[in-house]
């Protein structure tokens, strides 16, 4: 079944239930869907699009940005959203890539799309969602929902790798609807006319929570970005009120409590998800909230559906057993085998650490036009993930490390090496290595060690300049420390750990 289906299923026959709020605007579902109708009309009709193009959004939060998704789906296209924080070049290398024939985004973001793509990508067309244009574009005649088949690409979700290089996961219709069934089963079956609170990017995790919601009459209130009091406020004005957060965003919420009555609200369910829940901030948001939290471990690779610890786990006697529940993100989610394993893929013993692996019909198809990079990732339809952990005897994983030298900043993925390939374009940069240090608020931020070449002088103003450039705001350093050498091994692999240590203990 094609993803849109549930939607305008819904739609036909509750048409007058609010689906969207965004600025103080509320459209129905009737509405909305004749909105994606026509879009996907015009997509067709207009721009020529066939079955399996891509379309790339990039998009603020906001109700367009769902009107395009369903959109594409109704047209038979793929969806390829990516976060609007990203730095338009690097935008550029995800639209070629995806090979994408047009890209929809919003009037601050256009000039920078258009000035970066115009040449390297000339064949993809942008569109301004603010533009009168894209309004006389819902407003035609509607077209049918394409018939689909269940593996047919629905969204490309890129995640860098430790190269920094974008790989796109394939996700298929089949992917997506499994998700929601998965998220009905485990987290929450939504009723008509409960509220899923958008303060989180609609490109990631909030947006894929979207769907479930949209499926079964949920209202979904957007905001263009996450304020504590804005949470707050929605909590008491909206009924059963369901939010995705990164960890950090619920450490802030704690530090912002006092002296509100009644912080809750109307609150169903906190999905967090993203980084590290730290087992003393996790006690302080039960203490905020109650038990109305759930934890998802997810990769883009199995969107948002790999193991979860449920709103019971979270209660307990705060006794040793229910502390290490606590630290874990739980259990393998209904549908998904989960296990941990050597580098041979034998099963390692409960306790011991090892490479943590998923199978279920959640798993992505591949890596899109990179054989190489799906081979090494799926092994006999396992999906590698590349995190280390440890299960115990009650199937409970607890994740110990990453594999890979990701940051997370905030519940948004950093990876070291694409930091430190712009920073050696720098002539008296001579080698540099990132790596993350905790932060009280944001989880982790990233510093990095650089040496400077003999007789050469560059300051920390020169290199912030050269990254805000290049890539996004949040992913540049936060400080740069002068060292005259960067510790290696034999083999001249520089150790990340050694500079770990001299941070250890520093925490901003």
């Amino acid at each position: 079944m094609n993803i849109a289906k549930p939607f305008l299923l819904r739609a036909l026959s509750h048409p007058h239930l609010n689906a969207v709020t965004h600025r103080g605007q509320t459209v129905s579902y009737g509405q909305l869907a004749a909105r994606i109708l026509g879009l996907a009309s015009t997509l067709q009709q207009t721009y020529q699009l066939k079955p399996g193009d891509r379309v790339v959004l990039c998009m603020e939060n906001r109700r367009e940005f769902l009107e395009v998704l369903f959109a594409c789906w109704v047209a038979g296209l793929c969806a390829v959203p990516v976060n609007a924080k990203l730095h338009p070049k690097e935008i550029k290398p995800i639209a070629e890539d995806s090979g994408a024939t047009l890209l929809f985004t919003t009037a601050s973001l256009y000039p920078g799309l258009a000035l970066e793509l115009a040449q390297a990508v000339p064949n993809c067309l942008l569109i301004n969602v603010d533009n009168a244009q894209y309004e006389a574009d819902v407003q035609v005649p509607p077209t049918s929902c394409a018939s689909v088949r269940p593996d047919d690409l629905a969204w490309i979700f890129y995640t860098s790798g430790t190269t920094g290089i974008p790989k796109g996961a394939m996700l298929s219709h089949r992917n997506l609807m499994m998700m929601c069934l998965q998220y009905c089963t485990d987290i929450d079956q939504v009723i008509a006319g409960q509220t899923m609170l958008h303060v989180a990017p609609l490109s990631h995790g909030s947006g894929l929570y979207a769907l479930p919601h949209l499926f079964a009459g949920g209202h979904q209130v957007i905001e263009d970005a996450f304020t504590t009091d804005i949470v707050f406020e929605s909590f008491k004005r909206f009924p059963g009120v369901s939010m995705f957060a990164a960890p950090t965003m619920l450490s802030r919420l704690v530090r912002s409590s006092n002296g509100i009555s009644n912080p809750a609200g109307n609150l169903l369910t906190i999905h967090y998800g993203g980084g590290p829940m730290y087992v003393s901030d996790l006690l302080k948001t039960l203490e905020l909230f109650g038990p109305k939290l759930y934890q998802v471990y997810g990769q883009g690779e199995s969107p948002m559906t790999i193991a979860g610890l449920s709103k019971q786990d979270h209660e307990g006697s705060m006794d040793t057993a229910h502390l290490a529940r606590l630290a874990s993100c739980g259990t393998a989610r209904t549908g998904v085998e989960m296990r941990v394993v050597d580098e041979h893929g034998a099963d390692v013993p409960p306790g011991e650490l090892g490479e943590v692996i998923t199978r279920s019909d959640t798993r992505m198809l591949g890596y899109w036009n990179n054989a190489k990079a799906t081979a090494a990732a799926i092994r006999d339809g396992w999906l590698w993930t590349g995190d280390i952990g440890t299960m115990n005897e009650l199937g409970y994983l607890t994740l110990r490390d990453r594999s890979k030298d990701m940051i997370i900043r905030g519940g948004s993925n950093i990876y070291p090496r694409e930091i430190e390939e712009v920073l050696l374009r720098h002539p008296a940069i001579v080698e540099v290595s990132v790596i993350g240090r905790e932060h009280a608020d944001l989880g982790e931020e990233p510093i990095a060690f650089v040496v400077v070449r003999a007789e050469h002088e560059i300051t920390s103003d020169e290199m912030d300049a050269l990254c805000l450039e290049n890539m996004a705001r949040f992913k540049r350093p936060r400080e740069y420390v002068f060292v005259d050498s960067l510790p290696k091994n034999n083999y001249g692999k520089i150790l990340k750990t050694e500079l770990r240590k001299t941070l250890k203990g520093k925490v901003k």
